[in-house]
């Protein structure tokens, strides 16, 4: 545990930084299914409307999403002891690559 409070000290100031990854991260996993839900709904839709919402859900909600989760997600891990910061911080990494792992993305 005391390697993992050591880390915790090092990390912490990026923990903004560190957020955002972990969020853009779970989007960039998540966005296939989402993509694939849209493309389902849309599919009788013009190429314009498709379009549209293809740019309104990429730019503007997942950006929203990133830029209001990642604040939270950063003040809440800054709220925990160091060493539980670090085991939660690698443990979703790595479920996030054995995931992408699963789905063939990496």
């Amino acid at each position: 545990m005391e390697v993992l409070n050591s880390i915790g000290q090092y990390i912490s100031p990026y923990l903004r930084e560190i957020s955002t990854a972990l969020v853009a991260c779970i989007l960039v996993m998540a966005g296939n299914e989402v993509n694939a839900f849209l493309r389902k709904v849309m599919r009788n839709q013009h190429f314009i409307v498709k379009t549209v919402v293809f740019i309104i859900l990429n730019a503007f909600g997942y950006g929203f999403i990133i830029v209001k989760l990642s604040p939270y997600l950063a003040r809440t891990l800054r709220e925990l002891e160091k060493g539980m910061m670090v085991a939660i911080l690698l443990t979703s990494f790595i479920l996030i690559g054995l995931w992408a792992q699963k789905n063939r993305h990496i």
